[in-house]
């Protein structure tokens, strides 16, 4: 016995609420198996390979490439049911939409469409070159297949499945006409009934065919076109959507001030050169800022926190899980360094990087986008010398570097060149007062111009 089995996009976590269409990885006709990746997508937070979680023929798929779907509306269709000889059903194993325990994954075969067999609205047939009789002949050519899974599948619905009925139109334009739609074989794939197969049997019964009275989805109202305005319009989705809402309540709910201070950098990059000069992996400069930060959030523990509006407290946090801008092609995401405060700078070299990376190959996951305490913004690799940081909602505060350039500095007395970093703190006026973000710029500021007082916090 089979079954059509529809497949909707699952929850994937994170309080996401939908997803783009990237790329499809099957196509109509295509058999797949129990957790194997039929679509690749785009949330807000990082790309997904999506699995299946039902093993059979691909009848139809919702929504091209480009597409924003919702949670929970359809992705595609599988015909399932008892497989031809020589193959197992296996039940699904993948965590990530919690479909069960686990299953080896199969090899993906395509499967030619019967004859006569039509797409249903909305889904993909791909191409196939003609088949030549002659090869057929040819010494090199393989074996007739068996039977295709597809046809075996088909019958079995006919006989004794559920009606194999996409289209709700389908389904009313029976019901109103006194239809069984069981008394029918459908003319699509796997038996799919359509439309102009309902007409036809009443048409053949001598019935009249009664369209129904009001269509399923209402007509839209007819609405004045706007003013014609040249440019480009640009949906707000995906990641960019998610960084203007952010950014958007960051600024309606944080009372937010920003200070900034110029600081003599010269002596910091000594120190980088010195330790990059004694052998094993490079040292960043981000590294080196990172460390800076977490010492000066340990003096200063008022701006690792939240505030929760609804319980109207100052939520200090135990643990800082550092978050930094990355600019990459899809946008402006932020990449969290958990535990940044038990690293030391080598540690921090390396986590930069490979969240970096990750970020420029769109592999981050999830968790890694997520649960920030503070954020470092080193916005000087733009070329700027600063700039008022928005914060990272719903953290209290962000520390934002601008470039490091040759400036006239009065240095031990003298007037001297000497290499000048402007640093701009923006924190949440309701977890500390001026005093207290002052203070924590002001270290930041002499860990930078005189390293050796790092070493007091270590």
């Amino acid at each position: 016995m089979a079954q059509v089995l529809e497949f909707k996009l699952p929850d994937l976590g994170e309080g996401l609420t939908e997803a783009e269409i990237v790329r499809w990885l099957v196509e109509v006709g295509d058999v797949v198996a129990v957790d194997q990746p039929v679509v690749e997508v785009e949330t807000a937070k990082a790309m997904v390979e999506v699995p299946c979680p039902y093993g059979g023929v691909v009848t139809a798929r919702f929504g091209e490439e480009g597409t924003e779907l919702p949670v929970g509306s359809p992705l595609l269709t599988v015909a399932v049911g008892a497989p031809p000889s020589g193959e197992e059903s296996e039940g699904s194993g993948n965590v990530l939409v919690g479909y069960g325990t686990g299953a080896p994954p199969a090899r993906r075969r395509r499967v030619r469409p019967t004859a006569g067999a039509t797409t249903p609205p909305g889904a993909h047939t791909p191409t196939r070159p003609a088949h030549h009789p002659a090869a057929d002949n040819h010494p090199g050519a393989p074996a007739h297949e068996p039977r295709p899974a597809r046809d075996h599948i088909a019958a079995a619905v006919r006989a004794d499945g559920p009606v194999p009925v996409i289209s709700p139109l389908v389904r009313r334009l029976a019901r109103e006409n006194g239809l069984d739609l069981r008394t029918l074989v459908g003319s699509g794939p796997d038996g799919l009934i359509l439309r102009s197969d309902v007409e036809h049997a009443l048409r053949s019964a001598g019935t009249p065919v009664r369209q129904p009275e009001t269509p399923l989805t209402p007509e839209p109202t007819p609405v004045a076109p706007a003013p014609a305005t040249a440019g480009t319009r640009i949906p707000l989705r995906g990641i960019r959507g998610t960084v203007a809402d952010k950014l958007s309540r960051s600024r309606r709910e944080i009372p937010d001030a920003t200070c900034w201070v110029d600081a003599d950098a010269t002596e910091l990059l000594h120190a980088r050169r010195a330790m990059n000069a004694t052998g094993g992996p490079k040292i960043s400069l981000l590294a080196l800022l990172a460390r800076i930060c977490t010492a000066a959030l340990a003096r200063y523990p008022e701006l690792n926190s939240t505030v929760d509006t609804e319980a109207r407290e100052i939520v200090r946090l135990d643990h800082i899980h550092l978050g930094f801008a990355a600019q990459t092609e899809r946008g402006l995401v932020v990449p969290v360094v958990r535990d940044a405060h038990t690293r030391d700078a080598e540690s921090l070299s390396a986590e930069f990087a490979r969240l970096t990376e990750a970020a420029r190959t769109g592999t981050l996951t999830p968790a890694e986008l997520t649960g920030g305490t503070f954020t470092l913004n080193n916005y000087g690799v733009f070329g700027v010398d600063g700039s008022t940081p928005i914060i990272n909602h719903p953290e209290a505060a962000m520390l934002g570097v601008g470039r490091i350039v040759p400036k006239p500095w009065v240095y031990e007395g003298e007037l001297a060149v000497r290499q000048v970093v402007q640093l701009s703190l923006t924190f949440d006026h309701r977890v500390c007062d001026g005093g207290t973000a002052g203070g924590f710029l002001r270290h930041v500021a002499d860990c930078v111009e005189q390293p050796a007082v790092l070493l007091r916090s270590l």
